[in-house]
C-alpha cells in the first residue's frame, strides 16, 4: 500500500508545462522524433532530460515534415521538477541549439493536449519568383523563375475557402479518419518579387498546404484555369491536384486555441 501511495503522490505532485517552439526545419527530418534522424521533438525531450533528469516525451501540435520551418507550434510535458512553468523557456534555451528555440513556457490545465483542443493553425508558403534565385532565401522559400500570376492564382484560392473533402489535396500515408477540413481564409499576396500564400484552417491533411501551393502555382503560371480547382475538389483523387511544393518554403506562422472563450496557454480564459 505504501508503495502505491507514493506512486499516486508522485502522480499527483506532477505539473503540465505548455511551450511555444520556434525553429528553422533545414537540418531536421521533422518534428517527430525519428529512430535514424534529428528532430525537432527529440531535441525538446533531449533538453528536458539534461535538465530534470527525468524521461520526457513531448506531445506537439503540429508535427511538421523534414525542412518545415515554425514559428509557434505547441508542445506540453508532465514534470514533477520544482522549476517554475515560465522559467523553462529561459532553461531549455541554453540546451538546445541556435535553430531550436523557446518562445515562452507556462504551467498549464493538467487535462490541455495542444492536438485534442480546437484551433485555428495558419500555414505561411513563400515562394520567390524571379529570374534567378536569392541565396539568401533559398532555406526559407521556393524559386521559381516560371512567371506566376498572382491575381489568377488567389482567383484560384476562393475556391477552396470553406469546408470541403480535400482527399485531392492529401498525400497517401495519411492516417486521418476524414479528409473533411475547413479553410476559414486562404490569401495570395504579391510584393516584388515574392509570393505569399498564407492559409488559416481548422486542422489540415498530410501535405494539404504543400499540394495546396503547389496547384496554386499551376494555376499562376497558366497550366490550369482557376475554375479547375472545382473539379480537383470534386474529384477527391489526389492525381487531380498539382505536385507538392517543396518543404522550404512552409512556415507554421500562427497558433490559436478555442473555446467559448478564448483560452491562454497558461489554463486561463481571456
Amino acid at each position: 500500500m505504501q508503495e502505491r501511495s507514493s506512486a499516486d503522490k508522485c502522480v499527483r505532485n506532477k505539473k503540465r508545462i505548455c511551450l511555444t517552439v520556434a525553429y528553422d526545419g533545414t537540418a531536421y527530418c521533422g518534428w517527430q522524433v525519428q529512430k535514424n534522424g534529428k528532430t525537432i521533438e527529440g531535441e525538446l525531450n533531449r533538453a528536458l532530460y539534461e535538465l530534470t533528469g527525468e524521461e520526457i516525451q513531448v506531445i506537439g501540435a503540429s508535427r511538421t515534415d523534414a525542412g518545415v520551418h515554425g514559428l509557434c507550434n505547441t508542445a506540453v510535458f508532465d514534470t514533477s521538477s520544482r522549476i517554475p512553468g515560465e522559467k523553462f523557456s529561459y532553461a531549455l534555451n541554453q540546451r538546445l541549439p541556435e535553430d531550436i528555440r523557446v518562445r515562452r513556457s507556462t504551467e498549464t490545465a493538467p487535462d490541455f493536449h495542444p492536438r485534442h483542443c480546437k484551433s485555428r493553425k495558419t500555414y505561411e508558403y513563400h515562394i520567390f519568383n524571379a529570374a534567378f534565385p536569392d541565396p539568401v532565401k533559398r532555406l526559407y522559400s521556393h524559386f521559381t523563375y516560371v512567371s506566376l500570376d498572382a491575381e489568377k492564382m488567389r482567383q484560384a484560392a476562393e475556391y477552396l475557402v470553406g469546408e470541403h473533402d480535400f482527399a485531392s489535396f492529401c498525400s497517401a500515408g495519411s492516417q486521418a479518419e476524414t479528409t473533411v477540413r475547413t479553410i476559414y481564409g486562404l490569401e495570395v499576396e504579391r510584393k516584388g518579387e515574392e509570393i505569399v500564400i498564407r492559409v488559416t484552417g481548422n486542422g489540415f491533411l498530410y501535405n494539404m498546404v504543400r499540394i495546396i501551393a503547389g496547384t496554386l502555382m499551376e494555376a499562376g503560371c497558366g497550366r490550369i484555369r482557376p475554375e479547375d480547382m472545382e473539379k480537383i475538389l470534386e474529384a477527391k483523387d489526389r492525381s487531380a491536384a498539382g505536385p507538392t511544393a517543396p518543404a522550404c518554403g512552409l512556415i507554421l506562422a500562427e497558433l490559436l486555441y478555442e473555446g467559448e472563450d478564448r483560452v491562454d496557454r497558461g489554463g486561463g480564459r481571456r
